[in-house]
């Protein structure tokens, strides 16, 4: 009988030959990488460069003409409409703004995916959702207080609690430490190191922050005009040679990773 302990594990998601677009104008051309399991990759770029839009198609929000999307090992898009529910509910988004509903208080925030695809009890929908604001960092307080309510960084750990709601497997975060100050996006970035840790959550965090790189992240993606720059570990990419990594792990504000 095979020893499947000695069988290489899936990566979380894969892209292969991704193309996205929007009328006439091409954003991602034939774009490969993947996410492995368990690891939190950071995605960079130039403004412009289609990070976002690379996650919000891995995540299924919009649509790729061209190329698919392997999530652990399976095709996207070979599965059936009721797989793909199912393996959506795998993974969660936390958007830039948080996008919270403001018309519902933080705990109803949570809940509210427990409700769409979940046949929870609202007793025990009321529960997780406690435990995910704990799990966050959050005060039980912030429970009951309205997005309007909340400082930036509560904003985007109540978020990341409603990104957490369904147990994904596969975490998005679009730059998740954007609008921070430095020490609360320094506990934003060891709060998603616990997390993965503690989760076994495989992440993919697009994003400027070149402190988030280097404390968060275990490997690199960087795009440039939608097609792959360079892949791999910050010290690989300090070594890199093509003027824009250059100009961005050595530039002025790269001062905190020299040395």
């Amino acid at each position: 009988m095979e020893n499947t302990s000695t069988l290489p594990v899936p990566a979380a998601m894969q892209v292969n030959d991704l193309v996205v677009g929007f009328g006439s104008t091409i954003i991602i051309n034939g774009l490969n990488f993947e996410l492995r399991s368990g690891e939190i990759l950071g995605l960079i770029g130039p403004s412009g460069s289609g990070k976002t839009v690379t996650m919000r198609a891995m995540a299924g929000l919009i649509p790729h003409r061209r190329g698919d999307i392997t999530v652990f090992g399976r095709p996207f898009s070979e599965l059936s409409v009721r797989e793909r529910e199912t393996i959506r509910r795998d993974w969660g988004v936390l958007f830039q703004q948080g996008a919270l509903f403001s018309s519902l208080n933080v705990l109803e925030n949570i809940e509210f995916p427990m409700r769409e695809h979940l046949d929870l009890s609202p007793k025990l929908r009321r529960e997780v959702a406690r435990m995910k604001i704990d799990l966050v960092g959050l005060p039980a307080s912030a429970a009951y207080t309205y997005p309007t309510q909340l400082s930036g960084g509560m904003i985007k750990r109540a978020a990341l609690a409603r990104s957490l709601a369904l147990d994904p497997k596969i975490l998005f975060l679009d730059e998740p430490t954007a609008g921070l100050d430095p020490i609360g996006a320094g506990k934003f970035d060891e709060l998603i190191v616990t997390l993965s840790n503690t989760l076994g959550l495989s992440v993919l965090m697009v994003t400027h922050d070149l402190d988030s790189l280097e404390v968060a992240c275990d490997r690199i993606v960087a795009l440039a005009n939608g097609k792959l720059l360079k892949a791999g570990t910050l010290s690989e990419m300090r070594a890199a040679s093509e003027p824009w990594l250059r100009d961005y792990f050595h530039g002025p504000r790269a001062h905190n990773l020299e040395g």
